[in-house]
């Protein structure tokens, strides 16, 4: 399993409606076959930054798979209004222990 971590940054005063989009678009990962989980984290001592922390099957079920269908369209049209620079994206693969994403 791969775990993509975004690094989203937005303007704090508008986290209430970012966080309702992100829940609007959730469904649109969970529904993808590659997707293992899915959630969403505020940095407690940023409150404009997130990380996007979603499980995929492999990176290519993220960076190939997903990203070349209609959902991941739809994503980036609920969410990308609220970037105020372009996410920042890796990809984390397990070596000991293993954190449940969701």
């Amino acid at each position: 399993m791969i775990t993509e971590i975004a690094r989203i940054t937005i303007d704090p005063t508008r986290s209430d409606d970012f966080e309702a989009a992100v829940a609007r678009a959730e469904p649109l990962f969970s529904a993808d076959a590659g997707c293992t989980g899915f959630a969403l984290q505020q940095v407690v001592e940023t409150p404009g930054l997130y990380h996007l922390v979603v499980g995929w099957t492999s990176v290519e079920a993220h960076t190939i798979a997903f990203r070349a269908t209609p959902a991941f369209q739809q994503w980036r049209a609920l969410a990308g209004p609220f970037f105020i620079v372009p996410p920042q994206v890796i990809h984390m693969a397990d070596v000991i222990g293993q954190v449940t994403v969701g």
